[in-house]
């Protein structure tokens, strides 16, 4: 793990960042590995890989982070992500891999209620989604509502938002 990660520091070759962060997300799938990618630093790197100009890398580094995002330590960590995030869910094209890559984070992050606030703005966005999107968009879509929504701060942004 720690010379994927740090080989993943170190290209600048998107295929090599695709294929380290595939493999970095299926070792998260082990709760110990999930521990020692924190440990390595792994959770800002791969969170730095959501700056890239590829959509294929930040595809993979948002599955990647969902993974991760199964452990409360690495959740306070990923917050720091969540309007990136947004903004990646927003700007991608509709239905896309990069789309419900982040919807997924997004699902998983709005599990608990400590990090709703930072998704308010992206409501409107979440409503289009699910009006205009597949209905696999509009499954990831409903999640995340259906997560926010179990929040009663939020009932005032949510039936508030302008669709």
């Amino acid at each position: 793990l720690q010379k994927l990660i740090h080989l993943l520091q170190a290209t600048d070759d998107p295929l090599i960042q695709e294929q380290v962060l595939i493999t970095l997300g299926n070792s998260a799938a082990f709760s110990v590995n999930q521990d020692i990618i924190r440990n390595l630093d792994g959770l800002s790197i791969i969170g730095g890989m959501l700056s890239n100009c590829i959509p294929k890398v930040i595809e993979k580094a948002l599955n990647a982070l969902n993974n991760l995002s199964m452990n409360i330590k690495n959740q306070e960590e990923i917050q720091v992500y969540i309007t990136q995030v947004c903004r990646n869910v927003e700007s991608a094209p509709l239905n896309s891999g990069l789309q419900l890559a982040g919807l997924r984070l997004l699902t998983n992050m709005s599990v608990t209620s400590d990090y709703h606030h930072k998704m308010v703005n992206s409501i409107p966005c979440f409503l289009h989604l699910l009006a205009e999107g597949t209905e696999r968009t509009q499954i990831q879509v409903l999640k995340v509502l259906v997560n926010l929504s179990a929040n009663p701060a939020m009932a005032r942004h949510l039936l508030r938002a302008q669709v």
